[in-house]
């Protein structure tokens, strides 16, 4: 089969189209004929290396997948069923996975992190990690759902334990982690603030529920976040990015709040004071991911029509240089999905 394979860390030349063998079907999996998959900031990663973190190379990038079943190995007859699969895996067995807390297993793993992932014509899975999909979604829809509204929901509802009427800060706006927060907050009734870096984008985060845009390469964020909110910190914050805004997003949480993290987009180490967090009782929660039961809760938000798709730009898989690029480049909205069944040549 074909598939996009990174054999060693480095540029966009390290991402390579090769014939490489289909995988085998091994007991409680069955094999997937990948139609699309989605394109996230971890795909970036991975393929640059990042300090401290061993992948196993050659790795096929790719863990947004949706596909139809090829070949069920038995398993109630799966064969020719349109699913998505869930990002994350685990060993299944443990105290932690029993519990439904898979996210904590000392096995677990992403697709295309961990172990091969859905840039390629055929995967195999545990059946454990199929969802069906909903035939109003397309599949490039529905690749572009699993991880970012995942982190989502596991970050705001989870960690976060969002409650009807909090304010909330949601940075970059337009990003796939963000745009889809946008939508959970706003479900659960939160009053949502969120950054972006120009008009389109800022319009985007709008269209989605966002109730407040500010243009953070123009003005302070920390100072426009009290302007907007009559002069009120927030109750959380919600932030990827790291770096650039880690500490000033501590100093606009009111006592008792909290701010909830996944990533570290603009740098991984930030000094800050720690009295601004003890003497005003503030959380710091750092997420990543999040269990399958959750994603299940997700999947059943699309399938009432209260979450939507945010799918910008889909691409032909032979193209995954130029989505990594785009997404480097912060030329992103929203999310970037390859259509993987076709578009090798």
């Amino acid at each position: 089969m074909k598939a996009i394979v990174i054999e060693e860390h480095g540029g966009l030349d390290k991402l390579l189209i090769k014939d490489v063998p289909a995988p085998e079907v091994k007991e409680g999996e069955v094999l997937v004929k990948v139609y699309a998959c989605g394109i996230n900031h971890l795909d970036t990663w991975m393929r640059r290396g990042i300090e401290g973190k061993a992948f196993p190379l050659p790795l096929i990038p790719g863990s947004d997948v949706s596909g139809v079943v090829e070949n069920d190995g038995g398993h109630g007859g799966l064969k020719g069923r349109e699913v998505v699969l869930s990002p994350g895996f685990s060993c299944g067995a443990c105290e932690t996975c029993l519990a439904g807390e898979d996210v904590l297993c000392r096995g677990y793993g992403i697709l295309g992190e961990s172990k091969n992932g859905g840039l390629a014509e055929y995967i195999a899975v545990n059946r454990r990690h199929l969802i069906k999909k909903n035939p109003r979604l397309s599949f490039e829809e529905a690749a572009s759902i699993p991880l970012t509204f995942l982190t989502a929901y596991h970050m705001l509802v989870t960690r976060g334990n969002i409650r009807k009427g909090e304010t909330v800060l949601v940075h970059a706006g337009a990003s796939g982690v963000s745009s889809a927060a946008i939508q959970i907050a706003k479900l659960c009734g939160a009053v949502v603030i969120t950054t972006a870096g120009s008009r389109e984008k800022a319009e985007f985060a709008m269209s989605l529920g966002a109730d407040h845009a500010i243009f953070y390469r123009d003005e302070d964020f920390a100072t426009r976040v009290k302007e907007i909110n009559n002069g009120k910190m927030v109750d959380m914050v919600l932030d990827h990015v790291g770096g650039e805004t880690f500490v000033r997003s501590l100093g606009i949480i009111k006592p008792g709040g909290r701010i909830v993290f996944c990533g570290t987009t603009t740098g991984r180490k930030v000094e800050i004071d720690l009295r601004r967090v003890f003497f005003r009782n503030i959380s710091i929660l750092g997420s990543t991911m999040g269990n399958f039961n959750e994603l299940v809760k997700v999947f059943e938000l699309f399938d009432k029509g209260l979450l939507k798709p945010t799918v910008t730009k889909v691409l032909p898989v032979r193209e995954v240089r130029e989505a990594h690029r785009m997404m480097a480049d912060r030329e992103v909205i929203g999310k970037i999905v390859l259509r993987v069944d076709r578009g090798w040549q």
